[in-house]
């Protein structure tokens, strides 16, 4: 029988050998909200049971992951190390097709202008994500928000304009849409609107704004992860035609 030998080769990496050969790799990384979030690839159960004891060892609790629900393996891998679950994210396949969201007539409120992809100033832009994120931790927190959501856009972060869509109203920013450009089908990370400007279709005409060059562009889909417990953004997506394609379980070892 093999050894597997586990190495921890950065402040947040680890490998597991067998014979001088890479059988297996672990990462953790903070999320904005300062928790701990893990990830294991390995080559077999040994190899990932390994890892897992040795980066449960190293760092502090509470820690997190993200599996997909439909994966049991895998899913059953990180309960036999001892995490349970959360909460859950659905993941959406959304339309882009206008004729099937219906937001071919979906205009913004009287007032508001929608920018489209790289006409954001980057400082505004800043400004609304830090109300928005404010306004986010002040109400349901930000631990209930999608993990695969980009860090705080401070002054430490790269912003690039060409992936956000924003809502503009009497010179200040008050909503905005992120679009990832995952190949094959880009990805909504993240679409948002102030507090004090929300129910008034804002969002819906970001999506409007979004979708529909995408669209005619050649894409006919994109996904978005949403919050098992935020109502409002799986109420608007069911009523645009998404479609659930699976969801991700949040596990989590205290």
């Amino acid at each position: 029988m093999k050894t597997t030998v586990i190495t921890r080769v950065a402040e947040r990496q680890w490998h597991a050998l067998e014979d001088d050969q890479v059988v297996g790799r672990g990462e953790a990384w903070p999320r904005l909200d300062g928790r701990i979030f893990l990830s294991i690839d390995s080559w077999h159960d040994a190899a990932f049971g390994r890892l897992a004891d040795a980066m449960l060892a190293d760092l502090p609790r509470p820690l997190y992951t993200m599996v997909d629900e439909s994966d049991l393996d895998l899913r059953a891998q990180w309960e036999r190390a001892g995490f349970t679950t959360r909460r859950r994210e659905w993941v959406y396949c959304l339309p882009t097709d206008p004729q099937v969201t219906g937001l071919g007539s979906a205009r913004p409120p009287s007032g508001v202008t929608i920018l489209p992809f790289g006409e954001a100033e980057k400082d505004p832009l800043r400004a609304l994500d830090r109300v928005i994120r404010d306004e986010v931790e002040a109400s349901v927190g930000w631990q209930e928000m999608p993990a695969e959501v980009l860090p705080r856009l401070d002054d430490t972060v790269v912003v690039d304009p060409t992936k956000y869509a924003v809502a503009a109203e009497s010179g200040r920013y008050v909503g905005l849409l992120r679009v990832a450009p995952v190949p094959r089908q880009p990805r909504i990370g993240l679409i948002a609107v102030r507090a004090d400007r929300q129910r008034r279709g804002i969002a819906r005409a970001l999506l409007a704004g979004v979708l529909g060059p995408l669209h005619r562009s050649g894409i006919r889909t994109v996904s978005a992860e949403v919050g098992e417990r935020n109502q409002a953004a799986s109420t608007l997506f069911d009523a645009l035609g998404a479609e659930r394609a699976g969801s991700n379980l949040e596990v989590v070892l205290h």
